[in-house]
């Protein structure tokens, strides 16, 4: 398994990236969680097999329609055995 710690930023909050990236990761079969973070970006932790990763990773470099990516950062994180794909609160 693998996964990662992603803080991607641009025009991401308000557009509805959180919810539909739950959408694309429930549907890629990944695990994790996404939140809005105080400084306008989003911050996500996904994990699963490296192709379902690799796939919501780059949706998440283009984002939903209304959404601006200028910046994604991808850093490895240890795997912790999630259960489902959440939206958290902004943190």
């Amino acid at each position: 398994m693998k996964r990662v710690h992603v803080v991607v930023r641009g025009e991401v909050q308000g557009v509805g990236y959180r919810y539909t990236l739950r959408m694309i990761a429930r549907g890629s079969g990944v695990t994790g969680w996404v939140r809005n973070r105080t400084d306008g970006s989003v911050e996500a932790e996904v994990e699963g097999t490296a192709d379902q990763v690799d796939e919501v990773l780059a949706w998440m470099a283009e984002g939903p329609p209304g959404s601006r990516v200028t910046e994604a950062t991808v850093t490895d994180a240890a795997p912790s055995g999630d259960e489902t794909f959440e939206v958290r609160a902004t943190g």
